[in-house]
């Protein structure tokens, strides 16, 4: 598969947001040929003929090797590789789409990060679970610290490929990589798919805490007892302890819980600074996965009965009215306990 990669492949992008636009940017500035599709019809045309996506990634021009298109079957016709960048509440509806006109062993990788509300469901068991012959297509994930309106100035970043095939998972290293952005490889795909969800709650609440006018010290402590709650639930459904130290998890934890780039983060500041919550989604065109990941993050917690203390006062936030420094206060109210536990113990970290 890796020794396919040539700048005559055809990969194809679905979604036009801004993840999906700065993909395409990317792929397209390597040589490689892109078509990025796009759900509405007057959105492609506009798209293909302007080269700028001025909703989601405004000033950034698309290469001439970037196509774009509402044409769905046209978009996967002869794709060696799909990249599927759409929000995850609509996640199964384009699977379904796409399993209908995939091309016999195409890759697939979800960039994704979130957590279907309902089922709890990682985005690569639904492409299992849809897709008409999963075995006849290598899945991987892609997640990591990757702000889109960094990587598309040409700033580092890195990322991880997750894959249950390590020749799927090379193939998207050698896609991928570029003078700026270096893909590292990974295994473990149930705990990547997870910290790339999960850490979107704790940006909201980063964005709070930010709102609210507190310093380093909370935001640390947010930080760090995120971490603590994506352990928690990652490790009881299968994930390595090692992965939550690694890229996908502290990496991507810090850099959306600081930066002011982060959707999630933005949504945060701005419920603490008074706005509701439909207020804030109503002013916003970008998606920010970290609402529908409380939801079904509280709903998993329940479930396998974790305890996850700060996931459960975003929710009280976003979807109660709960007051924010009322939640502070909870929080730092609650039962004194150890810091270390079983998962984190010496036998279990990573040498």
């Amino acid at each position: 598969m890796t020794d396919r990669i040539n700048n005559q492949s055809k990969i194809t992008i679905i979604g036009a947001g801004a993840w999906g636009t700065t993909l395409s940017w990317l792929l397209g500035n390597s040589g490689h040929s892109v078509t990025l599709w796009a759900r509405r019809h007057e959105f492609a045309a506009q798209l293909q003929q302007q080269r700028e996506n001025r909703r989601y990634l405004p000033g950034v021009v698309l290469p001439e090797l970037v196509t774009v298109t509402s044409d769905l079957p046209a978009a996967l016709a002869g794709a060696e590789a799909v990249i599927i960048a759409v929000p995850s509440h609509g996640f199964r509806d384009v699977v379904v789409r796409v399993a209908e006109y995939i091309s016999p062993g195409s890759l697939i990788l979800s960039v994704v990060k979130g957590l279907e509300r309902g089922t709890g469901m990682r985005m690569s068991q639904i492409l299992t679970e849809e897709l008409t012959d999963p075995l006849a297509h290598p899945i991987v994930v892609l997640s990591g610290p990757n702000l889109s309106g960094e990587i598309v100035q040409g700033m580092p970043a890195v990322s991880v490929a997750a894959s249950k095939s390590r020749e799927a998972a090379e193939y998207i290293q050698r896609l991928l990589s570029s003078h700026h952005f270096r893909i590292y490889r990974n295994y473990d795909i149930i705990g990547v798919e997870l910290c790339g969800a999960l850490k979107n709650i704790f940006a909201i609440a980063s964005g709070i805490s930010d709102g609210l006018g507190f310093g380093n010290n909370a935001k640390a402590a947010l930080i760090t007892r995120g971490l603590t709650e994506i352990g928690r639930i990652g490790v009881q459904l299968g994930a390595e302890p090692a992965t939550f130290w690694g890229i996908a998890g502290v990496g991507d934890l810090v850099a959306t819980c600081n930066s002011q780039l982060s959707r999630n983060w933005q949504v945060g500041r701005r419920i603490a600074n008074g706005e509701t919550l439909s207020a804030v989604q109503d002013s916003t065109p970008a998606v920010a996965e970290g609402i529908y990941t409380t939801l079904a993050a509280r709903e998993l917690s329940a479930k396998l009965k974790i305890e996850m203390p700060v996931t459960q006062a975003v929710y009280r936030i976003l979807f109660e009215g709960a007051s924010p420094i009322a939640e502070v206060r909870h929080l730092m109210s609650r039962p004194h306990k150890a810091e270390v536990e079983p998962w984190q113990t010496a036998s279990n970290r990573p040498e």
